[in-house]
Formats: C-alpha cells, structure tokens, sequence
C-alpha cells in the first residue's frame, strides 16, 4: 500500500500541499484502522474537535469528521490513518482567520512498534501548548537526535526542577507492585495511554496520576512508554537508572489496551 492524501475527501492538491509544506499551523492525530474501526476512536474525535476548536475556531463536527474517514479508508482492511487539521486562510502574517478548518487524511501501512525496548535520556523541554497534539515537531525531531547521538533510544522530557512530563512521541507509565503511576504535568493527555488506563482492572494492575521527579525514579520498579502505535515498550534505563523489563508485565499492560473495543468509524 502506498501513502495516499486527501483534502475534504478529495486528492491533495499541489496548491494545498505548498501552504501545509510552509505553514506549521495545525493540528492531528493518529491511529490504526483495524476492520474498519479504531480503538478509542471517540477519543481521537474528541481531540480533532477540541483542537478545531481552539486552534481555529469552530469544529469541524463528528458526523463529517467519520464521513470523512470512511471514505479515506475504503476498500482496506487495516491501516494508519493520520487526520490533520489546517487552513490555507492562515499564515504567519495573516493569522486573524476564523472557520472551520479544513480536514487532510493520510492513509498508509501501519508502523511497526517503536521498539522492543527503549534507553531515554532526560533532557529539560517542554512543548509549545503541550495539551495539543499539534504540528510544531521540531522540537520533538531534535530531542530524539540529541539522544540518539548520545547513546540512548529516545528522550523523557522534563521541567526544569526536574518534574517529569512526556516523551518524543508518546506518554510514560512507572510501576510500582500493581500500580501504574502517570506522571502529573503539562503534556498530550495520550489516547493510547487512556485505553491502557481504561483497561487496567481485569489485569489486576491500578492506575493513578501524581506529581513524579526525577529524585523518584529509583522508587519504581520498571516503567512503558505508550503511543497508539506502540500500546506498551519496556524502559530499560532513564539517564543512569536502570529498570527491570519484564515481558510478562508488557503482556498485562497490552492486554489492557486490546479490551477495548475497535469502535466502527
């Protein structure tokens, strides 16, 4: 399968791709089809229309949003869909607009897990309104060279007394005996990482979310990062601290995210 684009349900255009290729301005999400469906779809709908909203101004509304979608995805079985959120009236020096934004899908082959496990170094970042999984990835680009080139995998971000947010590219988790803790901080509030949340009770793990710095990695067990294309990765280490990784805790945190349903789109 091959990447395929379109704009309000038509092919993309040169014209549309120049404004999206020179104005970072917008917004997305992204997931795997799976039959036609998505798990935690009524999440990654809930985001478009928050970030419409905010971002532009007015929803572009769920009924369009999933007529949308199906029309991308027709005639495959699974993919990966990527919904981004635009408008060619807004630039850096007209950026006054005010509407409903125009709606670009993506459709190609799902990605495979980012890894089996992951070394993250700590670097103090922060992303622009990091409540928004918005389009300005620069600093996340960055964040994961630095790393890389340092030695390690990836990068946990965290403030600059040292207060744990988020990663590159999805959230974190710490274990301690039954208990998932999520840290609390400014950050994507992740779709992945409410499904394994929401999954939690038949695994016999808990979850909870408080404040974690760097001074408490030592207390934790292990720890996952989690994205939707990636429903749990052991971390084997952050900075110097290293953690156990352990399959059978990977499965139960899996297990977590495939009970829920893949909802119809």
């Amino acid at each position: 399968m091959s990447l395929t684009l379109s704009i309000d349900g038509q092919p993309a255009t040169p014209d549309d791709l120049t404004h999206v290729a020179l104005v970072n301005y917008g917004a997305y999400t992204s997931f795997r089809v799976e039959d036609g469906g998505a798990r935690g779809l009524d999440l990654h709908l809930s985001r478009l229309e928050a970030e419409a909203m905010e971002l532009f101004g007015e929803p572009v509304g769920e009924t369009r949003l999933r007529a949308l979608m199906r029309d991308a995805v027709a005639g495959r079985d699974s993919c990966w869909l990527r919904v981004s959120l635009f408008s060619p009236e807004i630039s850096p020096r007209t950026p006054d607009w005010r509407g409903r934004p125009r709606v670009m899908i993506a459709v190609s082959p799902s990605p495979p897990p980012l890894a089996e496990s992951v070394r993250l170094q700590i670097q103090s970042y922060a992303r622009d309104a990091p409540h928004l999984k918005h389009v300005a990835t620069f600093g996340l680009i960055r964040a994961r060279r630095l790393a890389r080139a340092a030695g390690f995998d990836d990068a946990l971000f965290v403030d600059v007394e040292g207060k744990v947010s988020e990663g590159s590219l999805w959230n974190i988790g710490f274990i301690v005996g039954n208990d998932v803790i999520w840290p609390q901080a400014p950050m994507l509030a992740g779709v992945a990482q409410a499904l394994v949340q929401r999954g939690l009770g038949p695994t016999g793990l808990t979850g909870r979310t408080a404040p974690v710095h760097v001074d408490d990695l030592r207390s934790f067990d292990a720890a996952f990062i989690c994205n939707s294309a990636t429903p749990a990765c052991a971390v084997s280490a952050i900075g110097d601290q290293a953690f156990a990784t352990s399959p059978a805790l990977i499965e139960r945190l899996h297990a977590a995210w495939t009970s829920n349903p893949v909802q119809p789109i």
